[in-house]
């Protein structure tokens, strides 16, 4: 294929802070892309964290049309196909045609944990699906006027699925995440929560028309199932063997590592990879991604561009000089699993200035990585190679960072929205344009630079990383002292969601 090829796939992102467009050649070169933000919906009970499901296909109809206008200013375009990957577990409640009946309940929302923990008891098993059911049986109880009027109960991209196509469907790339009839009624639930499943990557159906219309596609264009963004990253960052692993970037972060055969290590997840015969291990940080952000706007008050912080930081020597910052601004997922985890900057002289400070905001997101990899690595697992996406991965500081505290090759690709070349390649291979997944891949990801660690630089990080590890632990009666940290009151961390990710320059 050759970028002069005008057919092209149109890949659909719904983050957790914007949407994302996206238009991919055959051979990944991205044509057209665009975002566009929406807020996120903290002012309901605590723990509460919501959105309008109709400010997602505004801003999808936005992007959409910015990404298409770009794309045809490139040379001739003929979409050929279109899907649609989002953020998850996120619950939306859906009227039969599409259309929400109510505020989608997204997965930094904590008010269905009693839910969800009574429904893995009840089917014994755990996972994304269980959450699902779990917000679905907290919004029935708290809000059952609400809940009446939905047709069906669905993920974050089966709901825009449903909007395109006019086809109810549970789109998994894995099949064992299917949620049954007779799950749902053990769960406490009936089918609304269980839509017939369809494979991630297979055509769901024709775009309707009025959506076409909205979105400037012809009608009739096929639609491909979509699946959680972090999968679809997997896929376009380019992971295809066991040892390679991912940083997903975005507003949370996180870290996947493929493996040869199903393996459990707690307190990381595990799960199917994309590709048949893999599967990986990782886990998901709460707000890594949204750390610098957070530093630059608010900390700062934008009192300097982001791009002098980056060079405030370059000179300064590997471990800041002995001040580290705990990212945790809203709470830490894995491996901490603990929604009251503060965020500080320890070890402050008057030496230190706002350079050290922006570093050690990039060093401790690679720290985070390096705790989620910690359990894989001490198990032994293959780490080979660390794939780094999204808007982070634009900075050659921050990439070197994350080569010296994990010590591993840091392989940065052409493409680094990595969740939108994901969704091309499901595209690309639900309407056979490419045989299948790992052919996609072959196609249309290309890296541009390999990164080695600098010995030095590992030896430093590894003894600040000694220190990381122990920070939370001894902070935490502190922390207890203060009070459980409440979403209400994360202002600073929600004002950088709702705004949206800073790409880096």
């Amino acid at each position: 294929m050759t970028t002069t090829d005008p057919r092209a796939f149109v890949a659909l992102d719904l983050g957790t802070s914007a949407a994302k467009a996206g238009v991919v050649a055959l051979d990944g070169r991205l044509r057209g892309d665009a975002r566009a933000p929406y807020p996120l919906l903290l002012d309901g009970e605590p723990g509460c964290a919501e959105q309008d499901p109709d400010a997602w296909w505004e801003a999808l109809c936005h992007a959409a049309a910015i990404a298409l206008a770009q794309a045809a200013a490139d040379g001739p375009l003929e979409p050929v196909a279109i899907c649609c990957v989002g953020q998850g577990p996120t619950l939306v409640p859906t009227a039969a045609d599409g259309r929400a009946v109510g505020n989608a309940v997204t997965w930094l929302d904590r008010r269905s944990g009693a839910e969800s923990a009574a429904v893995a008891a009840a089917l014994g098993r755990h996972g994304w699906t269980v959450t699902l059911l779990g917000s679905a049986r907290r919004l029935a109880a708290a809000s059952p006027e609400v809940a009446s009027r939905a047709a069906w109960f669905l993920s974050a991209w089966d709901h825009i699925g449903l909007r395109l196509t006019g086809v109810a469907a549970a789109a998994l790339q894995d099949p064992a995440d299917i949620i049954s009839a007779d799950d749902a009624r053990l769960a406490g639930l009936d089918a609304r929560s269980a839509p017939p499943g369809v494979r991630a990557g297979s055509v769901l159906g024709g775009l309707l028309a009025r959506p076409a219309a909205e979105l400037g596609l012809r009608a009739g264009l096929p639609v491909v199932a979509g699946v959680n963004d972090a999968i679809a990253t997997f896929l376009g960052a380019g992971l295809t063997v066991a040892g390679q692993a991912i940083d997903t970037g975005g507003t949370s972060g996180g870290f996947g590592l493929y493996v040869a055969t199903p393996v459990a290590i707690p307190p990381l997840w595990t799960g199917a990879a994309p590709l048949p015969g893999l599967s990986y291990v990782g886990g998901a940080m709460a707000g890594t991604g949204k750390a610098l952000d957070w530093f630059v706007a608010d900390a700062l008050g934008g009192a300097a561009l982001l791009t002098t912080l980056l060079a405030e930081a370059t000179p300064v020597p590997a471990g800041s000089e002995g001040l580290v910052f705990l990212p945790y601004l809203a709470g830490e997922r894995w491996p901490l699993h603990d929604p009251s985890a503060r965020g500080a900057f320890v070890g402050l002289t008057l030496h230190h200035g706002r350079g050290h400070l922006a570093r050690a905001v990039l060093e401790a997101a690679a720290y985070a990585i390096r705790h989620v990899a910690a359990p894989a690595c001490r198990a032994g697992l293959p780490f080979t190679e660390l794939r780094v996406t999204g808007g982070t991965a634009a900075s050659r500081l921050w990439n070197g960072i994350k080569a010296d505290v994990l010590n591993v090759e840091v392989a940065v690709p052409v493409v680094t929205e990595a969740s939108l070349i994901g969704a091309a390649i499901l595209a690309a291979a639900g309407v056979a344009v490419h045989p299948d997944l790992r052919a996609g891949i072959d196609a249309m990801v290309h890296v541009a630079e390999r990164i080695a660690p600098d010995p030095a630089a590992v030896a430093a990080y590894d003894r600040v990383y000694s220190v990381y590890e122990e920070l939370h632990a001894r902070l935490a009666p502190a922390n207890e002292a203060l009070g459980t940290l409440d979403p209400r009151g994360m202002a600073a961390m929600s004002r950088a969601v709702a705004t949206g990710a800073r790409r880096l320059p």
